[in-house]
């Protein structure tokens, strides 16, 4: 019998033996010795569960055929290395198949539950026919167009309040009036060629989060309400905390906490499933984005009335 007072779990790629050997990819990624106290700090809020591996031919409903193909078996050029940021292995593949069947297990625990959860995931620079920016793979579309496939859902919204703009997954749903793709990002931040979602707020370097809590407010709620979603992907990526090093956005740990919340609560209230991805973190200290991390899990657990260990008695 668990331990926890709530219904929720979280799945993560993080336990797979592609992360048992070797640095990180890059330099600016969570240090190794770092992935335990993350790890630690989500165990005790709610189960870990080893990330299951996507079936490739669920990514075939979304990427090329012949992409896939190529990646899988390493025929990939250095110039598509380049737009990836780091050389390709099959720990990378792993990596990307992890994090996708992390994000669809996520998708069928919100549609059971109403909340589902991916301690990493949010590969949205990923394309139909191309990679970009640590992302082979876009994990998000994959569940969303599962979703629609399926019949789970009929009105899905993403909300990308990563700091870059979620270009892939808006490339990727252009066309499909089904899907709500929702952008909040960096105005002067990669990718600098944008693509167009169907709403985009682009910020200025520096903002903070009475700026940020106002575009919310502002463009992105007036939009959800719009739309009436019955389905909502959310990544709440930690880069827009001042002092990423991938990111040019100054918000407080307080900022992002308040953002957070907003965002589970609207979706809490309404009785909409959520799937929680994390996106990108990148922070010089570890210990920030460690703390924004499990601040983001709080801020979903509170929503969902379960923090503490007593039903916060949500109305929806």
């Amino acid at each position: 019998m668990s331990s926890f007072p709530h219904p929720y779990r979280a799945f993560t790629a993080f336990l797979g033996t592609s992360f048992s050997v070797g640095p990180p990819p890059r330099r600016q990624f969570l240090p190794a010795e770092f992935r335990e106290p993350l790890l630690a700090g989500a165990g005790e809020r709610l189960p870990l569960l080893d990330a299951p591996v996507l079936d490739w031919a669920l990514a075939e409903r979304v990427h090329d055929t012949d992409y896939l193909r190529r990646w899988r078996a390493g025929e990939v050029t250095r110039a598509e290395e380049r737009a990836l940021g780091f050389a390709w292995s099959p720990a990378v593949v792993e990596r990307g198949l992890a994090s996708s069947g992390a994000t669809l297990a996520a998708t069928h625990d919100a549609l059971a539950l109403g909340l589902g959860i991916n301690l990493g995931g949010g590969t949205h620079h990923a394309y139909r026919a191309h990679a970009e920016g640590f992302s082979f793979l876009n994990d998000v579309a994959i569940s969303a167009q599962w979703l629609l496939d399926e019949g789970w859902a009929a009105r899905i919204a993403v909300v990308d309040l990563d700091v870059h703009q979620g270009n892939g997954t808006a490339s990727i749903f252009a066309a499909e009036s089904r899907v709500l793709t929702i952008s909040v990002h960096g105005a002067n931040n990669y990718p600098f060629q944008k693509e167009v979602s169907g709403l985009d707020v682009a910020l200025p370097d520096g903002t903070g989060d009475e700026a940020y809590l106002a575009a919310l407010r502002g463009s992105v709620f007036p939009a959800l309400h719009a739309f009436a979603p019955d389905f909502v992907f959310y990544l709440a990526g930690a880069d827009v905390l001042e002092g990423d090093q991938l990111g040019r956005l100054a918000l407080t740990p307080a900022g992002v906490r308040e953002r957070d919340d907003r965002v589970c609560r609207w979706a809490a209230l309404r009785g909409i499933p959520l799937v929680l991805v994390m996106a990108g973190g990148y922070n010089k200290n570890p210990q920030t984005l460690i703390a924004a991390r499990l601040g983001t899990l709080d801020a979903a657990l509170d929503a969902f009335g379960i923090v503490g260990g007593a039903s916060k008695g949500l109305k929806v």
